[in-house]
This record gives C-alpha cells, sequence and structure tokens, in this order.
C-alpha cells in the first residue's frame, strides 16, 4: 500500500504546483470594476483600496468616521480612481444593506468586495467582558457576513464577484490575551474557506487572507485591558518590530494578488505561515507554547480600558 500513497503524494504534489503556475499565468483583469473595501478609511483598508485603483478599479469605501472617509477619498482620488464614500457601521445589518445599495445604484454594481473592517482589543480573558465579545463578533464576524450575503444576489446573477474577507494569523492560531478577536477572526476565517467551496460553481471566488501582524501604526488606536501599559508594550512591540511584524503596503499587495488569482487562502508574512504550519502538525506542543507565553504576559488586572495614545508616552520594555 505504501507504492499507492507515495504515488498519490506525488500527484497531489504535481497537481498542485501546476495549479498555481497556472493561477499566476491567469491573473485577472480588474480594470474597470467596482471594488468595495469595508474599513477602508484607514491603515491596511485604505491601502488596499488605493492598490486596487491602481489596477483600475472604481472604488468604493465604507467606514463609521465620515471626516476619516473624506480624507481617504482624497488620498485615493490622487490615482485618478473614482472614489465613493459612505458612513456605515457594519455591525448593523440594516446599515451595511442600505450601504451595498447606495454602492450599487451609483455604480451599477459591484465586482469586488473586500470585508476589512475590524477591531482588536488586547488583554487577558479575565478583564474581558461579554460585550467585549459581542463586540468583536458584531463587527469581525458579522460585519464579513452581512455585507457577503448583501452583494451575493447580484454576483449570483452575473454568475461572478471576488470577495475577500481579511481574517488574520489570530483567526488560525489563537493567541494569549486576544481572545474575542480570535474567536471572532476565527469564524470569519471558517466562513470565507466553506463559502468558497458553495460558490466554487457559481463563478465566484472567495478568498481568505489571514496575515501576520501589520505594521500600520494602528496599535496606539487598540483599547487595551487590565494592566494596560503592560499590555500595550508587548503588543506595540510586535506590531512595530520589522522582524516581527510585515509592511502593511506589502500586504496589501498580495491581497491584490491574492484576488486576482482567485486563492482561496492565502497566509502573509513568515511568522504567520511558519506558526500556521507548526500548529497544524503540532497542536499539543502549541497549545503547550501558548500556556507558557501566557505566563510571560500581564497578569489580570481590572476592567480598566486605556487607548494606546497616551499609554505610547509612558511605553517601556515588552513584558516589564
Amino acid at each position: 500500500m505504501g507504492w499507492i500513497t507515495n504515488g498519490l503524494s506525488v500527484g497531489a504534489g504535481g497537481w498542485w504546483v501546476a495549479n498555481q503556475l497556472m493561477k499566476g499565468q491567469n491573473e485577472a483583469d480588474l480594470h474597470g470594476q467596482v471594488a468595495l473595501v469595508t474599513g477602508g478609511s484607514r491603515g491596511l483598508g485604505l491601502l488596499i483600496a488605493q492598490e486596487f485603483a491602481r489596477e483600475g478599479c472604481k472604488i468604493a469605501i465604507c467606514a463609521r468616521d465620515y471626516a476619516e472617509l473624506q480624507t481617504a477619498r482624497a488620498e485615493i482620488l490622487k490615482s485618478g480612481a473614482d472614489v465613493f464614500i459612505v458612513k456605515c457601521d457594519v455591525s448593523n445589518r440594516a446599515e451595511v444593506e442600505s450601504m451595498v445599495a447606495q454602492v450599487t445604484n451609483h455604480y451599477g454594481q459591484i465586482d469586488l468586495l473586500v470585508n476589512n473592517a475590524g477591531i482588536i482589543e488586547v488583554g487577558a480573558v479575565q478583564d474581558m467582558t461579554i460585550e467585549d465579545f459581542e463586540e468583536a463578533m458584531g463587527i469581525d464576524f458579522w460585519g464579513v457576513v452581512y455585507a457577503t450575503l448583501a452583494v451575493l444576489p447580484q454576483m449570483r446573477t452575473r454568475k461572478a464577484g471576488r470577495i475577500v474577507n481579511i481574517t488574520s494569523f489570530g483567526g488560525k492560531v489563537a493567541v494569549p490575551h486576544l481572545l474575542p478577536y480570535s474567536a471572532a477572526k476565527f469564524a470569519a476565517h471558517g466562513f470565507s474557506l466553506g463559502l468558497n467551496g458553495e460558490l466554487a460553481q457559481e463563478g465566484i471566488t472567495v478568498t481568505a487572507i489571514a496575515p501576520t501582524t501589520l505594521r500600520t501604526g494602528s496599535y496606539v488606536n487598540v483599547p487595551y485591558k487590565g494592566d494596560a501599559q503592560k499590555e500595550f508594550n508587548w503588543f506595540s512591540l510586535g506590531a512595530s518590530v520589522p522582524g516581527l511584524s510585515m509592511s502593511a503596503e506589502r500586504a496589501a499587495r498580495q491581497v491584490v494578488e491574492a484576488t486576482k488569482r482567485g486563492e482561496a487562502e492565502r497566509i502573509l508574512g513568515l511568522q504567520a505561515v511558519v506558526g500556521s504550519k507548526f500548529y497544524a502538525l503540532f497542536p499539543n506542543l502549541s497549545a503547550d507554547l501558548s500556556g507558557f507565553a501566557n505566563r510571560l504576559m500581564p497578569r489580570p488586572g481590572g476592567t480598566r480600558t486605556v487607548q494606546g495614545q497616551p499609554l505610547q508616552k509612558q511605553a517601556a520594555s515588552p513584558l516589564q
């Protein structure tokens, strides 16, 4: 039986290589298509919108802050793209359905949907509340589902469309002190992979993007709970040091590349690739290492929540 197993392994490996080469040769031309990016007013979302604009797409972005949307629109306009902005809270189903309708009415259709909007909160599980989990699920998971289900009918009618869900390495490997975030991102990642299978025969691709920590500077906007200063110290280190994080500009380029190729999943960053494969091969050892890492992290210290900006001025060593 060994020769059968080896033959199947070699055949599967050859098929994978051929499939990757074929995808590289058959990248879609996105020029003239309409790309809707949620959470597109800053950070990775804005960079993704700019990359799609360079591909010749018409751009629609949404976010909760209208002033930030106006600033982002001005940035994207520099590339000569057509840009439409809509204020929207993706955790609100009615607002999402209205937003999708507005973009569709403005451009006639939506060809690409990038579900990028997300939140993260840092702290031990003892310092989290039910509301923290509900908020994370509302934006990081339900926001993905609401927008996806709102655009699907028109994509199915045309038998064409691309949906891209920005999940996270934290949606493949649970990270201590990021539990609401990880739980919601695991749900979004599973939704993406399952939906890709269901829509594969309908001309619609669904791509799950799982980035490592990105250098966007957004750690100063993150809420920290418990011993907020110590939580900030360790998280900001991982989100700003090149060896531990990835350039957001490079990540945005890879998102567009994966979209054009119609990939089911792309993990961004060497750390995330190695970490996810290690976890898949050695789940119990990974759990032990996670427990060890947790012992090095700040102890629970109440439920006081502090934003990152004031903590940045007092930042010391990561686990002091």
